[in-house]
């Protein structure tokens, strides 16, 4: 039996328990995330804030300092958006520089980057160019080289990653014309030869960024089903699949709203055959080997959404120095002052949150499934706002093309590409409603793994037992997240000690209403998405500001920043603002209304709405 409710449709049943048994079962290392929605605040997880050494600071610096150069005179990012196309010489010069092997390990010709280079050069070059970003993003967060890395044999690393520090692209292959979100449902298979020496793969993928210029992808597909628990389980397996196999159509190139520059498309795999030694992990393991990778790649996106924010702050500070309106600068206008100071505030919480976690990474002793998606939805969801805000800024020069701008002697600031480009970023590598979802899982771990030997098959005797162990455990918890418990935060500028209470409060107080929505809804609580996105969103919440006040007293300590602290104040009570808000939403609210009137929308009730417009 499993932990999710019998009156839910079996569809929508087994695809969660399919998503669930391929999950990250255990946790085998601490995770400071997990800790915030049990009422744990482990300040020495992060802090003090980790910051690189001197010596990997300077091949990092090195590195942009050169590849900054090399773009802003060999790339044109306006042109790229107009035509479609990143030029050949490009490319190449990208490979010379080492770009499609960044994470590469130098034993097989690359860079040997860490996570926190990597994306300090994904962060520059997303200041840059969003279709170049996502070029190298796709090939090394998704692409070959991260599952290669992490889970490949000695023998496939041997022949493909040296590959990429020649200059071949890679591209990753999961999601399908009529496959979202929901794995379960794919339908490309991969069928065993008579020999059972290769497979032979079927079907059609769609949206596979770089697919239509790389020499090597990541294939999932379905392979024939195995028992399990007595009953039979649909296998996904990732294939190393080479982009000249015979078989393999590139039937078309999508266009997108933004990152013109993309190679994305739609591929048809016709009989294509692959070696069973292709396999990244084992038959079956796919989804883990994706679920897996995505920890990682997703670290990208918070990278690239700092480099878009910041350089969102630099256009509105020059031009609400320099554009003048009712006899000053608009900058002093308070309307615009009030957008202006909120963008730096959370442009510095985003910096704060992307450089922490992708030191953690490169730790590997810290479990960051939970830190990397929080990351991700935090920083891609302030940025889009950020983005938005610097176009009505702005102004009409703001919905201007760069190209129209430069013709009548304006700055050319490409702020509507910037628009176009960065709203992708909350959707691809999980969608902010996924993100949700998943973070809530991560979350409720420890609780839902306490109850399941209650909702398991077992005898009176097993369960009874259960249900004293569980009852035993939360006698002795649930009394002690009301006690006052106030760590020092020894070291912390006042300024910020007093947002770390709060964090620890708060923090207790989440996981108080976590347990009381638990013991309200029991198994349906998967399905209750605005309790759960609250739950959610106040501890990402918790953890940024956790993140900026560590931050902001490392720059204080190490570069004497003393500025930094008020960044930080500032951007904490905009947090708390939010917690609070969706405390009081927990307990009061108008969910139900809206979701009734959303059913009578679908139901045609208002259809009388749409009058007049042209269908």
């Amino acid at each position: 039996m499993s932990m999710f409710d019998k009156n839910i449709g079996q569809e929508k049943k087994a695809s969660l328990e399919f998503a669930e048994d391929q999950r990250e079962a255990e946790w085998k290392h601490p995770s400071f995330s997990l800790g915030l929605y049990h009422g744990k605040v482990d300040w020495k997880l992060i802090h003090p804030y980790p910051r690189q050494s001197e010596e990997e600071k300077k091949i990092g610096d090195e590195y942009i300092n050169k590849f900054r150069t090399y773009l802003k005179e060999n790339l044109d990012p306006d042109e790229v958006d107009r035509t479609g196309i990143i030029p050949d010489e490009v490319m190449k010069g990208l490979a010379k520089f080492g770009a499609f092997a960044m994470k590469v390990p130098k034993e097989y010709g690359g860079l040997g980057l860490s996570q926190v280079n990597y994306n300090r050069i994904m962060h520059m070059i997303s200041s840059y160019c969003g279709s170049t970003a996502v070029l190298l993003s796709a090939h090394q967060s998704i692409g070959v080289p991260q599952p290669l890395k992490d889970f490949g044999t000695e023998e496939q690393k041997k022949k493909y990653l040296p590959l990429f520090a020649k200059g071949v692209v890679s591209a990753f292959a999961l999601t399908e014309p009529t496959v979202g979100s929901d794995p379960r449902q794919m339908t490309t298979t991969a069928t065993p030869t008579e020999d059972g020496e290769h497979f032979l793969i079927n079907g059609e993928k769609l949206w596979c960024t770089n697919g239509l210029i790389a020499g090597v992808m990541v294939v999932m597909a379905v392979t024939p089903p195995k028992i399990v628990k007595g009953k039979e389980r649909k296998q996904i397996t990732a294939f190393i699949v080479e982009a000249d196999t015979p078989g393999i159509e590139l039937v078309h190139r999508c266009q997108f709203l933004g990152l013109h520059g993309i190679q994305n498309g739609l591929i048809r795999f016709k009989d294509v055959k692959v070696p069973r030694k292709n396999i990244i992990l084992q038959e079956g393991e796919g989804l883990r080997l994706a679920l897996t990778t995505l920890n990682t790649g997703r670290l990208t996106l918070p990278a690239a959404s700092v480099g878009i924010a910041k350089w969102c702050l630099h256009v509105v500070r020059e031009w609400s120095t320099e554009r003048e309106q009712w006899g000053g600068p608009i900058g002093e206008h308070e309307a615009v002052g009030l957008k202006i100071g909120n963008i730096a505030a959370h442009t510095f919480a985003m910096d704060a949150m992307t450089w922490l976690v992708s030191a953690m990474a490169d730790d590997k002793q810290k479990d960051i499934r939970l830190e990397a998606a929080i990351s991700k939805y935090f920083c891609t969801h302030h940025s889009w706002w950020i983005v938005d805000e610097t176009l009505q800024i702005r102004g009409g020069q703001g919905y201007e093309n760069a190209e129209s701008l430069k013709a009548r002697g304006q700055h050319p600031w490409p702020v509507e590409r910037a628009l176009r480009d960065v709203r992708i970023n909350l959707i691809i590598e999980g969608t902010s409603e996924i993100m949700h979802l998943f973070i809530a899982r991560e979350a409720l771990d420890p609780h839902l793994g306490r109850m399941k030997p209650l909702l398991m098959k077992g005898s009176i005797g097993f369960k009874l037992m259960a249900a004293l162990k569980m009852a035993a455990y939360y006698a002795t918890w649930y009394p002690s997240l009301l006690l006052p418990r106030y760590s020092g935060f020894s070291g912390l500028h006042p300024s910020l000690k007093k947002h770390m209470h709060f964090t620890q409060m708060a923090s207790r107080r989440l996981a108080r209403l976590v347990f009381h929505q638990m013991m309200m809804h029991q198994k349906k609580l998967e399905a209750k998405q605005a309790v759960l996105n609250r739950i959610v969103q106040i501890g990402v919440d918790l953890f940024s500001i956790t993140a900026t006040c560590s931050y902001a007293q490392s720059l204080l300590d190490n570069d004497q920043k003393s500025n930094a602290v008020q960044l930080a104040d500032l951007y904490c009570q905009y947090a708390k603002e939010r917690i609070d808000q969706n405390f009081r939403g927990s307990a009061k609210n108008f969910d139900k209304q809206i979701l009734s009137l959303s059913k009578d929308v679908l139901a045609k009730e208002y259809e009388w709405m749409e009058n007049e417009i042209v269908k």
